[in-house]
């Protein structure tokens, strides 16, 4: 709240007394909630955890994380979100929204990236959902020179900043809106996207949003 306004109304005030002002008003943050929901298979396929929490990264598509999460819509439907993201700028590489968590969500999701970045041959981790465990996903890896990595079993923190992002989103968006439908749902989750990638400013990207830090990051290497 603080960065967008004193970037977006040009003020120079600081976290502090947007506390009391926040406090006053009586707006408050919304926390997250988090829940982690395990398919239990049989992997065709493993791969160490060559990531390894290294978080780190300066280059753009040198480092994909991704994970499957679902959401709840009308009285007991259920939607699913197949993401990648970039941990340079933090942005939502390509997503995949659909109403079985199921292979073709994933590999979309990753042919959608591919397609987008071709030269990219990024460092690709995961956990070991079923998906992520196949053959087909790992041959999918091999033919674009991307290596795998895998969280370790049962330790959610080795995704942890892909696991952030869903409780961000979720907070900020899902947790405080009603869906009746499936489409309802979808767009809502485009639309927060779209403004997580080009309108949600992170301190962590000094100050800018994910986009704008890639084009910064690619001037700094220019």
């Amino acid at each position: 709240m603080t960065i967008k306004l004193n970037r977006e109304h040009q003020l120079n005030v600081n976290h502090k007394r947007i506390y009391r002002l926040m406090d006053i008003l009586h707006l408050k943050s919304v926390c997250r909630r988090k829940r982690k929901n395990y398919v239990h298979s049989t992997p065709e396929i493993t791969a160490e955890n060559v990531l390894n929490r290294d978080f780190n990264s300066t280059e753009f598509g040198t480092k994909w994380l991704t994970d499957v999460t679902e959401m709840k819509y009308g009285i007991q439907s259920k939607a699913y979100l197949s993401a990648i993201l970039d941990l340079a700028d933090k942005s939502i590489v390509s997503f995949v929204v659909g109403h079985s968590n199921n292979n073709e969500l994933v590999f979309r999701t990753f042919d959608i990236a591919h397609k987008s970045y071709p030269d990219a041959s990024p460092l690709f981790h995961s956990d070991r959902g079923f998906q992520y465990t196949s053959k087909q996903f790992r041959k999918k890896l091999d033919d674009a020179g991307m290596t795998q990595s895998m969280s370790r079993v049962s330790r959610c923190i080795d995704n942890g900043p892909m696991e952030s992002f869903w409780g961000m989103m979720k907070s900020e968006m899902y947790y405080l809106n009603k869906f009746d439908s499936y489409e309802d749902l979808e767009a809502a989750i485009k639309e927060y996207i779209d403004y997580y990638n080009n309108g949600r400013y992170q301190k962590r990207l000094n100050r800018m949003t994910p986009l704008e830090y890639r084009r910064y990051l690619l001037g700094s290497a220019a």
